[in-house]
């Protein structure tokens, strides 16, 4: 009679431990694809993402177009002329009040940043367009200034504010502000 020493390995301790092992590369074969496909996919991140854009190429006067959560971003380099305008007009009687101080930053007021889209229906206003030289929404003649807010026509509201932020004077980010003690 043989007798097997407990310090030895036997044919049963290797299958027991084969068969945990099977077991777990299986259950983290299984685990992988379920834990993965709970997190969003690189559209859906990059749509909600935030933006940068580079102001540097923008001329005064001019209107560029970025997107940010699919919607279309209309960043103005804003002449002297179009900011004492916007300062000048009266405010409080406009259908939604807001001084053009409190749609710009302070220290960059030669820059406007909207959402570029009508506030009645939700078309994209033409820049550059109207009385009021800002923006004409075609579709029902709503017109805004060149500080977006609307001056005439069905539209109730200003044209929206992103989040955003000056990174440096030359770039912004859009989606994100900056920290409360900035």
């Amino acid at each position: 009679m043989t007798t097997i020493s407990a310090a030895e390995p036997s044919r049963r301790d290797f299958l027991y431990i084969a068969t945990a092992a099977v077991g777990a590369v299986g259950a983290a074969a299984t685990l992988a694809p379920l834990i993965g496909q709970m997190s969003p996919d690189a559209s859906t991140i990059a749509a909600g993402a935030p933006v940068e854009v580079d102001l540097s190429p923008l001329a005064e006067g001019q209107i560029v177009q970025a997107f940010w959560r699919s919607q279309p971003i209309f960043i103005f380099h804003r002449t002297k002329q179009d900011i004492a305008r916007a300062q000048a007009a009266d405010w409080r009687t406009l259908r939604d009040p807001a001084p053009d101080s409190a749609r710009v930053k302070a220290g960059h007021e030669q820059w406007l940043v909207v959402v570029g889209i009508c506030t009645h229906l939700g078309c994209i206003p033409l820049p550059h367009q109207g009385n009021f030289d800002g923006w004409f929404c075609p579709c029902h003649g709503s017109q805004y200034d060149s500080a977006g807010r609307i001056r005439q026509g069905p539209a109730p509201l200003n044209l929206p504010l992103p989040p955003y932020q000056f990174v440096s004077d030359t770039k912004i980010r859009i989606g994100e502000t900056a920290p409360a003690n900035a």
